[in-house]
């Protein structure tokens, strides 16, 4: 059965490489993404003053939608994610705000819809074995990073994908592709996040030493779901050099061009020259492209 797919309005934007690459690699892996008809934006941040029950309408009608389509809802980006599992543990925990919201909606959501982010859908329906075997270009002596961030693995009750001091779900992702992670003490760091509208050049020293860190450790590219670290962790790297005389700069990648790489898609069709820093060079180097 297809799974109903929220992609989220970055993923039609500055993020379109991390949704073309997810759906052509879901394609050949046999996992089929139905995107949800007539979505909109979920919010982008979880609201805060629970108080306020209609700053939950985004995201719940979106829940409530998803429900009619199928019992899991599948999205990409880490903030989607984080927005709308939270929201949905609170759908399913405080039965005043479901009916408030359930009134409003004219809906009869019981939260009953799964929340899955793209790497569970790997990790526990495929399986990384079957993973491994589909891969057609192994990424055999590439050193990468990955860089978790904040929401996909916290608040740890709430979100529960994996541990959130040693997470191993990227890890052993990128292992299953042929690549080999790098660990480092920064890959669960915050990147500086909405700092970067309001603060940038705070937002800049965070992802700097994320970076570094990474860099240190022995990776060569760094690699996230989410497209606010992406921008932070990528795009400041123009910052980084202006700031840090020698900083010789990381590519981060979207996890899903990984994928896509690795099971045999030309590099070409993954958005690669969208990044600040081209990962090209190095993918070419290593005989990937």
């Amino acid at each position: 059965m297809p799974y109903p797919y929220f992609p989220g309005c970055t993923l039609y934007t500055k993020a379109k490489s991390l949704d073309d690459a997810a759906r052509a690699a879901a394609k050949l892996l046999g996992i089929e993404l139905q995107e949800l008809a007539n979505w909109t934006c979920c919010g982008a941040t979880f609201p805060l003053a629970t108080d306020n029950v209609m700053a939950f309408a985004p995201p719940a009608r979106i829940l409530a939608n998803a429900r009619k389509e199928g019992d899991t809802l599948v999205t990409l980006c880490a903030t989607c994610y984080n927005v709308l599992k939270r929201t949905n543990n609170l759908l399913r925990a405080d039965k005043e705000k479901r009916d408030k919201l359930n009134d409003f909606m004219e809906e009869q959501y019981d939260g009953s819809v799964e929340v899955k982010h793209f790497l569970e859908v790997l990790r526990d329906e495929v399986g990384w074995e079957k993973l491994q075997a589909a891969v057609q270009r192994p990424l055999t002596g590439l050193r990468v990073a990955p860089y978790y961030g904040c929401l996909l693995l916290r608040p740890a009750a709430e979100i529960a994908l994996d541990d959130p001091e040693r997470p191993r779900i990227m890890e052993d992702f990128l292992a299953a592709l042929g690549v080999q992670p790098v660990n480092y003490p920064y890959k669960a760091e915050c990147c500086g996040s909405y700092l970067a509208v309001g603060s940038p050049k705070t937002a800049m020293e965070c992802s700097y030493r994320i970076l570094r860190s990474a860099l240190r450790h022995g990776a060569e590219a760094a690699t996230t779901s989410c497209p606010l670290c992406q921008f932070n962790v990528d795009d400041r790297q123009k910052d980084m050099r202006q700031q840090y005389l020698g900083f010789p700069g990381l590519p981060v990648l979207y996890f899903t061009q990984l994928l896509a790489l690795a099971l045999g898609l030309p590099a070409d069709s993954l958005g690669l020259d969208g990044h600040y820093v081209d990962p090209r060079p190095l993918l070419k180097d290593k005989g990937l492209v």
